[in-house]
């Protein structure tokens, strides 16, 4: 099959991939840019990060490529709405946002015409983003790193959602092949998301330790935790994880990143740590499917195998 472009709102992507947004700080400009160089959307993890921080990223993503940058955040971010309207001010060319959702969103994507596209796992959620002027939904099934929404397959929502609305669908949650994205277009879906794939590439900003990491989970390493966003997270099994599991990790210093916090331990912290190698207290957020990625290539190479993979289904 012979990919289609993907576009949202007055942005057109060759290439029907949408990079994960993958916090904190692993999917950073070189990431974003290498995947947008390669024909798809490469989005900056703007979670965590200031806001000299983030303008900092996403000038360098501009003076990488002359693709689409866009940017994810969580919606559960004390700072959400100041990070939104820097990265406008800044002149990314879309924003992907997750862990939560946000009405208020879609006023300032009106005000600057920049296209606002929700994370949703449901037919409501999807709905209610067509009407309020979203211009995409990413579509997230139970199989996704991070945060989750649902506890249904991916490849259960999308005809459903498909049916109820007519904005561009980006499905997210356990892809990791050419063939696994025709699956999603052949259900309805105009394009992917894609995480795990990404966090294990060359251009990644994980550590190289964490990378390795990666390469070394099975599928019973592979867990869900409850995050104090929250909502249930799927990550690797670490120490820190397996504490955490195991009843509260209170944190000793709070930043107040969160919008409401449950404490029962610092995700910015331990996401932190685990991008910079601290596998023993840090949290490795992971999509289900990991486990099957077993090599660290450009993001050139992984490009070039989903739209050859792709067209020899």
């Amino acid at each position: 099959m012979k990919l289609p472009e993907l576009r949202i709102g007055n942005k057109i992507a060759r290439v029907p991939i949408v990079q994960g947004g993958m916090a904190i700080r692993l999917s950073t400009a070189r990431l974003a840019a290498a995947v947008a160089n390669a024909g798809g959307i490469g989005l900056i993890a703007a979670s965590g990060m200031t806001h000299p921080e983030l303008r900092y990223e996403i000038n360098l993503a501009r003076s990488l490529t002359k693709g689409i940058i866009g940017i994810n955040i969580m919606v559960a971010a004390s700072d959400f709405a100041g990070i939104v309207k820097t990265a406008i001010d800044a002149g990314i060319d879309l924003i992907v946002a997750g862990a939560g959702f946000s009405r208020d969103i879609f006023g300032l994507g009106r005000e600057s015409q920049t296209p606002i596209v929700p994370i949703v796992s449901s037919v409501k959620l999807a709905k209610i983003s067509e009407k309020l002027g979203a211009a995409a939904v990413v579509v997230e099934g139970k199989e996704a790193g991070g945060h989750l929404g649902t506890d249904i397959s991916v490849r259960e929502l999308i005809e459903p959602i498909r049916a109820a609305v007519k904005l561009p669908i980006i499905a997210a949650g356990g892809i990791l092949s050419g063939k696994d994205i025709v699956e999603m277009l052949n259900m309805g879906a105009n394009g992917v998301q894609m995480g795990s794939r990404f966090a294990a590439s060359l251009e990644s900003n994980a550590a190289p330790s964490l990378k390795e990491y990666y390469l070394k989970s099975k599928p019973e390493d592979v867990v869900v935790i409850h995050s104090p966003v929250g909502l249930p997270g799927r990550a690797v099994r670490t120490p820190f994880s397996k504490r955490v599991m195991e009843g509260p990790v209170p944190p000793k210093v709070c930043d107040s990143c969160l919008k409401a916090c449950r404490h029962n331990f610092c995700i910015v912290r331990a996401l932190m740590r685990a991008q910079q190698g601290d596998l023993e207290t840090g949290l490795v957020f992971t999509g289900e499917y990991m486990p099957r990625i077993k090599e660290i290539l450009p993001v050139s190479e992984i490009m070039r195998q989903l739209v050859d993979e792709a067209e020899a289904v």
